[in-house]
């Protein structure tokens, strides 16, 4: 697809939305126009969340991910046919499920990835085994760390990572929508009463995010109150007294397997919570709220809804 009719459907779906800023016209227009070139040759550089700098001699051309998050944003920046090998979980969008399979977080088949003949390696910098980015560092081959913690920084890595691809057209266009969803977002629930909000991510052990987290800035978007906001540990473990004793107004988590075990047991046998009482037991998809891509728009804007019911049930 040529950069103006990725510029004509961008624009499209950005009228459709009522999103269209004179920021992200501007960008759309300055695509059509070829002010933002996609060099077949010319070397292409980028500082990654690593602080470290990529340097390649020319746009990648063959393009391995080692999270489901990084494939989705390679995809979103107009690289997605650059991408030869993925890790066990990539799964969206559906052209990924058909690329090959390189192991997981903890065990990557470095055979595999050699054989991919791969001019850049995208991980993920806190989500990747430590080990196993150290053993993948002997390759020599260059490789780019991300690690999201602010909603600006995916859009930033739509960026930075079309800059590598040299699909610079397409990831600006993504990247300024991005922007501009997310804007349209917090203007929508600016105002609104804040919502004290304990947020799940898992069961056993019981964790939650603390305020450094990119969720937290997904519930603050919504008008919420993290309760465990000023805990150290990115992701802290916390007792089932800590929550009773904070006695948030919601509690929400992520959707599990139809045969799983329910999550929000626990707290829907206290009957005295204010959550349980007040029917603010809140499930969302994780799929596109907990990874760091720029589908966490539409899983912030599932969470939000469903806040905003919550704040509603507690006024009554």
């Amino acid at each position: 697809m040529s950069v103006t009719t990725r510029v004509a459907h961008a624009l499209a779906a950005a009228r459709a939305d009522g999103i269209v800023s004179s920021a992200f016209a501007c960008v759309l227009l300055a695509a059509a126009l070829g002010l933002f070139t996609e060099p077949a040759r010319a070397g292409v550089q980028a500082i990654d969340d690593a602080g470290h700098t990529v340097t390649l001699a020319a746009p990648a051309r063959r393009i391995v991910s080692l999270a489901p998050h990084l494939t989705e944003l390679l995809f979103a920046a107009g690289a997605g046919a650059q991408v030869v090998g993925v890790d066990s979980w990539s799964d969206h969008p559906a052209a990924a499920r058909s690329i090959a399979r390189i192991g997981d977080s903890a065990q990557l088949d470095l055979e595999r990835i050699v054989a991919l003949k791969p001019d850049l390696i995208v991980v993920w910098h806190h989500g990747n085994s430590v080990r196993q980015l150290q053993r993948l560092a002997t390759l020599g081959i260059p490789t780019y760390a991300s690690e999201a913690r602010k909603l600006a920084d995916i859009s930033s890595t739509l960026v930075r990572l079309g800059r590598l691809a040299g699909t610079d057209a397409a990831a600006s266009v993504r990247a300024v929508r991005l922007d501009a969803e997310v804007a349209a977002l917090r203007t929508r629930y600016a105002g609104r009463r804040a919502v004290r909000v304990f947020y799940q991510i898992w069961h056993r052990p019981l964790l939650t995010i603390n305020g450094q987290h990119l969720i937290n800035e997904a519930l603050a978007l919504c008008g919420a109150t993290n309760v465990f906001a000023g805990l150290a540990p990115l992701t802290p473990q916390v007792s089932e007294e800590a929550v009773v004793q904070a006695d948030p107004e919601a509690i929400v988590t992520g959707k599990v397997e139809p045969n799983g075990p329910d999550p929000l047991d626990t707290w829907r046998r206290l009957a005295g919570l204010r959550a349980t009482r007040l029917g603010n037991l809140l499930v969302v998809d994780p799929d596109t709220l907990h990874r760091q891509s720029d589908r966490i728009v539409q899983g912030a804007t599932e969470l939000c809804v469903k806040l905003d019911a919550a704040r509603a049930r507690s006024t009554r």
